[in-house]
């Protein structure tokens, strides 16, 4: 046999050209990651959670106690049971019972759950007002909880039959954001001919009631249906979706057939056309339960068995017949035919919004009331009676107050609550200014009275909230001489019996050209390009004059051609101009040792202020100003750590991370309006803010004040009131019970977006108005928060005393739309001279998403208004950093935000002197030892790849055959 023949070894050109891209990958890898890691570590932090800052302070920092803003209970469980609690308290008071032949209350008794909305209950809406309500009590057990037997086999039909038909999969109403190809609209309800012989036979066990329940849902990014003939074979021409549908009129008549007593529950935030069932006198009554969270439907059972007496009134109007609002044909998609993907719409009712119409329509024998109105805006019923008795009233100067001390006596039976509801009217003369006939100026709700015992409540309103705004004339506020009628009220129709009016006369004009007492700034003209639309004659004014003549049409024929004004706004934003204004390039970078917790308690312009905004570096600002997705950006040299800033009006809530950023589900703010209680209002704040603490929170994406300008508006659930004074009130309470406990609340969203329709399509949505209309309705919410919020800020002075100061609302959200043809986000009227300058504003304002390419944070930052861009870095172009003007506009962000989180809880445990330590987030960690693995693995590969060379060339078979590389 021959000798065995030798392998000859891989060569080394071989070897390097297999191993040398594998090592260089694992390199690229470990850097490509890292690079990552830090481009996108806000979103990563947003999805994964953050590590968390050590406070460690000097030695005579620890002799103080540091702890400004205190938790009500040590857990985040504590504090959540507490909330649940809450949200009960809120459903009871915010239910309203609309119909009561005397059939309610039941009781108890065996009842009967009718209509898919029994067994798949709406609990709040879909968007940034989402919460989670896995663990939420349903219709049934809320019955159940109140001591009622609820008749099962119908029930499990019903349930059945919901997740058979899911809203997912087109069986309900389902909006998905942004996003109408895949929405659907449908009612859902299922047909009466699919209720078996076994549910009809058993309606006789059951029979002390048929309770039906009406569904209606909403969510952000899309509205309800105006026309269902798409989403309903059955739907006659014309119908829409917030009136019954002919499976829920089956339905009722079914009930009607079926039970001696019928009630109907509409579990819906958002008003709907209930007239067949007022009218019907086989339905005994009728309960809007709204969207009740995480515990509000023991207030159901609650309400029907008579343990809870309604004390809740409608925050909107419920005319008979939606489409004859003068909003209705003004609302949806309209686009410009001369602007590529540009979309608008139309305030043209003007200031007639709501109850503002109906009341003043039927003053001016333009509708008959009883015909055009089912419900009054502020109308609820009681299981009692209540008598009111003016027992003091006080009017004051032009520059003062009207109070009015109403006794409420409890006449009935039962104990209960009432609600005390002012309202004005102020002198018209046709063709002059427009006015309502009657405004909403104050509310007051009693606490508990038991029979035979009586409260006094206080409605104050000031003088100067009476004058209507003339764009035209003076350009300012106006109260205009005459006599103005103050009237007591149970509803916005409805003088309460035995009390007369009170008549307010101003003897001379008042023009209110150097401010009203409550401006900082006066209130002038700041919206002529808006105004300019209608007075320019491309829209007509709706007018009290000729209710007949300037009645809203829908845009047609030229209303459709965009103005060569709103053609040129809707150019992109040239950062470049800034390259040309006079400003002087700030200092950044300084040496200095003053820190975030040293400038707490001091006022906005403090000198100490330049001193800390000096310190800063200009990347890390622009780092933080662009990247404010649910944060604001840690400086850990000035002692300010990252701040986390969670979603949305019914309870803490997160697009990104649920599972980490969970809280309660409060009832939507379309309940907790319902509910007239500023007290219950800030028991929320108060809870937010107690959740807050526990979980390690510090700003708040809410309440939101936008309103219910129509019924068809898909996030109206997200939103208090179709008035602004009820809408403001609750929010302020809101927004203090918050600052409490150091959360600043972001008021959203500011301003006009009212409507979910084309909100981010193409370039944005463009609103038009009058400014009287902007300022009367759709601003006042927003001025109200930031006039009137007001809570204690508790520092240490130099000297190491505990002082307090107050704060006001220190955040504001701005909106997606544009005023007119101007970004609002990007508006310096709006967001700078209306906001900062007439109301004094002092704190930062963030975009809402900014995600979209017309959202430029140069124009932001330009109009010295809209500071944070809530957005994760990298995701926005910035055109100028360089330019002096724009780093002022930067550092007058940064100290915006500063200003904020210094007073916010975000500084709690921190004394003068203290310093911060980061402590790693586990992702964080893992991030690291992956990336030392990898290089270890690098070093490795590259050793193992030059000891193998090496020996390589010395194979005696290498060396004999005298090639080195081989």
């Amino acid at each position: 046999m021959g000798s065995a023949k030798t392998r000859r070894p891989m060569s080394n050109r071989t070897f390097l050209a297999i191993w040398i891209p594998v090592v260089a990958f694992v390199a690229i890898v470990a850097v490509g990651a890292n690079v990552a890691i830090g481009m996108f570590r806000g979103a990563i932090e947003s999805y994964m959670g953050t590590g968390t800052y050590v406070v460690s302070n000097t030695a005579e920092g620890e002799q103080l106690d540091t702890t400004y803003n205190e938790a009500g209970y040590a857990t985040e469980g504590e504090a959540k049971a507490a909330s649940a609690e809450l949200v009960e308290d809120i459903a009871d008071e915010g239910m309203t019972l609309l119909k009561n032949n005397g059939a309610l209350p039941l009781g108890t008794g065996a009842v009967t759950l009718l209509g898919r909305g029994a067994a798949d209950p709406v609990y709040g809406g879909s968007g940034s007002g989402t919460a989670d309500t896995r663990t939420a009590v349903d219709i049934r057990r809320g019955l159940e909880n109140a001591g009622f037997t609820v008749n099962d086999t119908v029930y499990e039909e019903l349930a059945a039959f919901a997740e058979a038909n899911p809203a997912s999969e087109g069986g309900r109403t389902n909006i998905v954001m942004d996003k109408p190809e895949e929405s659907n609209y449908d009612i859902g309800e299922m047909p009466v001919s699919d209720y078996s012989q076994d549910a009809l036979d058993s309606f006789a066990e059951y029979g002390d009631a048929g309770v039906v329940v009406i569904g209606r849902g909403g969510g952000e990014g899309g509205d309800l249906a105006t026309n269902m003939e798409a989403w309903d074979d059955n739907a006659e021409p014309g119908q829409h979706q917030l009136e019954l549908n002919q499976d829920e009129k089956d339905l009722v008549a079914l009930a009607a057939e079926s039970f001696e007593t019928v009630v109907v529950v509409i579990n819906a935030s958002t008003s709907m056309e209930l007239g067949v069932l007022e009218d019907a006198p086989a339905v005994d009554g009728i309960v809007l339960a709204g969207s009740p969270g995480v515990t509000g439907f023991n207030a159901l059972g609650g309400i029907l068995s008579g343990a809870v007496n309604p004390s809740g009134h409608t925050v909107d109007v419920f005319s008979r017949d939606f489409t004859a609002d003068p909003s209705f044909v003004n609302f949806g998609d309209f686009s410009y035919s001369n602007l590529d993907e540009a979309y608008f719409v139309d305030y043209e009712e003007g200031i007639y919004s709501g109850y503002r119409y109906y009341e003043t329509a039927a003053v001016e024998g333009f509708v008959d009331y009883d015909d055009a109105v089912v419900y009054p805006f502020g109308y609820g019923l009681s299981y009692t009676t209540f008598d009111w008795a003016v027992t003091d009233s006080e009017t004051g100067a032009v520059d003062g107050e009207i109070s009015v001390d109403v006794e409420v006596a409890n006449t009935g039976d039962v104990a209960g609550q009432d609600v005390v509801q002012l309202y004005y009217t102020a002198p018209y003369t046709p063709g002059g200014i427009e006015k309502a006939h009657v405004v909403l100026g104050d509310f007051a709700k009693t606490a508990v009275i038991e029979p035979g015992a009586s409260e006094t409540v206080t409605v104050t309103i000031a003088v100067e909230d009476m004058a209507s705004y003339d764009s035209a004339d003076a350009a300012a506020y106006v109260l205009e001489e005459g006599d103005y009628e103050i009237t007591l009220q149970t509803d916005s129709h409805t003088p309460k019996d035995g009390v007369d009016p009170i008549v307010y006369t101003v003897d001379e004009t008042v023009a209110y050209s150097d401010g009203r007492a409550s401006d900082a700034d006066a209130a002038t003209n700041r919206f002529d390009d808006v105004t300019a639309e209608f007075t320019e004659g491309r829209r007509t004014e709706f007018s009290r004059a000729d209710f007949a003549g300037t009645f809203p049409t829908a845009p047609e024929g030229d209303d459709l051609v965009a103005s060569e004004a709103t053609v040129a706004a809707y150019e992109p934003f040239d950062a470049s101009v800034l390259a040309d204004e006079d400003a002087e390039e700030p200092t950044w970078g300084a040496d200095g040792d003053v820190s975030l917790v040293d400038l707490r308690g001091l006022a906005y312009d403090d000198p100490a202020w330049e001193e800390l905004l000096d310190r800063l570096e200009l990347d890390e600002v622009l780092t933080m100003l662009n990247s404010g997705a649910y944060n604001t950006a840690a400086f850990p040299e000035i002692g300010k750590i990252r701040t986390n800033d969670l979603d949305g009006p019914a309870g803490f809530s997160s697009f990104i991370n649920p599972e980490l950023w969970t809280g309660t589900a409060f009832p939507s703010e379309y309940l907790i309006g319902q509910t007239w209680s500023r007290d219950l209002a800030e028991r929320m704040g108060v809870a937010i803010g107690d959740e807050a603490l526990t979980m390690g929170a510090n700003g708040w994406y809410a309440p939101a004040v936008n309103l219910h300008r129509s019924p068809f508006a898909g996030r109206n659930f997200e939103y208090y009131s179709e008035d602004p004074v009820l809408s403001g009130a609750l929010a302020t309470q809101v927004v203090d019970g918050a600052l409490t406990k150091g959360v600043y609340s972001f008021t959203k969203h500011f301003a006009m977006n009212d409507q979910e329709t084309n909100r981010v399509n193409g370039d944005g949505l463009s609103t038009w108005a009058t400014e009287q209309t902007i300022r009367e309705l759709y601003l006042k919410p927003f001025e109200t928060v930031v006039k009137d919020a007001s809570g204690e800020v508790e520092y240490y002075d130099a000297d190491g005393v505990l002082q307090t100061t107050e704060i006001g609302s220190t955040a504001i959200m701005s909106s997606f739309n544009r005023i007119g043809a101007t970004w609002a986000g990007g508006s310096e009227a709006l967001m700078h001279d209306v906001l900062r300058g007439e109301w004094g504003f002092e704190g930062f304002a963030i975009t809402d998403f900014n995600l979209y390419g017309y959202m430029y944070p140069d124009q932001a930052w330009d109009a010295r208004g809209t500071d944070l861009m809530l957005t994760f870095e990298g995701s926005k172009t910035i055109e100028d950093t360089a330019s002096p003007a724009a780093q002022e506009n930067l550092r007058y962000a940064a100290h915006n935000i500063l200003y904020t989180v210094a007073n916010s809880n975000a500084v709690n445990g921190m004394a003068s002197g203290a310093t911060l330590s980061y402590q790693l987030a586990g992702w964080e960690i893992g991030v690291i030892a992956g990336t030392v693995l990898l290089a270890l693995l690098v070093v490795a590969g590259v050793i193992w790849i030059i000891v193998r060379v090496r020996r390589h060339r010395a194979h005696p078979s290498i060396a004999a055959a005298g090639a080195e590389s081989y």
